[in-house]
């Protein structure tokens, strides 16, 4: 058989012959080509090897560290958060340092942009635009603390604690001596409780309790705890710590099963760190990621504090770069365009004269983008007025900025 003939008769199959008409429908129209163009971009950045690495490998190896020693914690940021060189990052399973930001511009969403030098933990680098790295930031990844001051996890002593203050017992920390295979080759593995006794007393004949796994137990930590609920904190701990319990089922001497549920498998200097964040009431905000092994700070979103009782307040959206120029007191005037799709929000129609008024408000509600969670801030209004079409919210003092 001969290929080539066979496939130069099946190209020459008069069926596939198209007139000038029909090959016009294959044809990409103009305006869909423009708009193809418009959005290829000029230039992709690429991962490069990165000659100088050995430099920056062992910050990496120091950053991990601090994370498992709760130094360091991951933050959720959101979009408009600013990234700044010197600072690491996690995305994609992958930490990254962003070494430096070069010549800044302004995007297309207002806020500033410009190529960036990113060393990644494999050894590669990067030149992407810092938009983008944000988005990846947000979208699948975290920033990374910067380095804190090291927890101490020592004894409360008697000289820390007021007259007025009451001891509620103590917080203890052990780890197993069991010599099941299951438990012993467990890394990480510790009991976090709180007994109201003293923690020797508590852990007495711990090789006859199931709580204790059936076996003798080592303290590993102790701390007094003042002016703490016990029920309160051990919810805490385990709404913290659920998603690495220690999942095991132990018999006691009569053959019963039992579940203990106040083991977890989590570094003990994050469990310092935990213990300390719960006495000091900062741990709110905070939960454990378990695959880096870390204390991941969630956004939470504070609560206005300004008592509005009595004021008219008009929320509207700003892009970024207009809400720094009025926190930073440049920008005095906030304009609205009066179109038909607002005009009931900006002005109404006094039912005595039938004419349209503009509605006074005491304090604009202005937040960055469309997201509720992200930037806000509360600012007076001391006039507003009306000028060709647009209506001018004349600004005061900055009432509140929520972050």
């Amino acid at each position: 058989m001969d290929i080539d003939k066979e496939l130069e008769q099946i190209f020459d199959d008069p069926l596939l012959k198209l007139n000038a008409e029909e090959q016009s429908l294959f044809d990409i129209p103009q305006d869909m080509r423009r708009v193809i163009a418009k959005k290829k971009p000029d230039y992709v950045a690429q991962h490069i090897l990165c000659e100088d690495f050995e430099t920056y490998k062992p910050l990496f190896a120091k950053v991990h560290q601090e994370l498992k020693e709760g130094k360091r914690s991951l933050v959720k940021i959101n979009k408009t958060a600013t990234l700044a060189a010197g600072r690491f990052y996690y995305v994609s399973g992958q930490m990254l340092l962003l070494d430096e930001i070069g010549e800044l511009s302004m995007g297309s969403n207002s806020m500033l942009n410009g190529r960036t030098r990113c060393i990644y933990e494999n050894g590669t680098e990067s030149d992407i635009l810092l938009q983008t790295l944000r988005k990846n930031v947000v979208g699948d990844g975290y920033a990374i603390s910067e380095l804190q001051e090291e927890v101490e996890s020592l004894f409360f002593s008697n000289k820390d604690i007021a007259t007025e203050d009451k001891v509620t017992g103590y917080v203890y920390v052990l780890s197993s001596l069991s010599q099941d295979p299951a438990v012993k080759d467990e890394k990480n593995l510790y009991k976090i409780g709180f007994t109201t006794n003293t923690v020797e007393q508590r852990v007495t004949n711990a090789e006859n309790d199931p709580t204790y796994l059936m076996a003798p137990v080592k303290i590993v930590a102790t701390y007094k705890v003042v002016n703490l609920n016990s029920q309160k904190f051990e919810d805490l701990v385990h709404q913290l710590l659920m998603n690495v319990q220690y999942q095991v089922v132990v018999y006691d001497e009569k053959g019963i099963a039992h579940q203990p549920q106040e083991w977890f498998i989590v570094p003990l200097p994050v469990v310092d760190v935990i213990i300390k964040k719960i006495m000091d009431g900062t741990i709110v905000g905070y939960t454990y990621n378990p695959q880096m092994q870390c204390l991941e700070k969630r956004i939470v979103k504070a609560k206005s504090t300004f008592d509005t009782t009595g004021m008219k307040v008009l929320t509207l959206n700003i892009k970024k770069i207009y809400f720094d120029e009025i926190m930073s007191g440049v920008k005095k005037i906030e304009y609205r365009e009066l179109k038909q799709a607002t005009l009931n929000k900006y002005t109404y129609v006094d039912d005595e004269d039938g004419k349209r008024y503009l509605r006074r408000y005491d304090a604009l509600r202005l937040y960055v983008g469309h997201n509720k969670d992200g930037e806000s801030a509360l600012v007076q209004v001391t006039d507003i007025t009306y000028n060709e079409g647009v209506v001018e919210y004349h600004l005061g003092l900055i009432l509140e900025k929520m972050l």
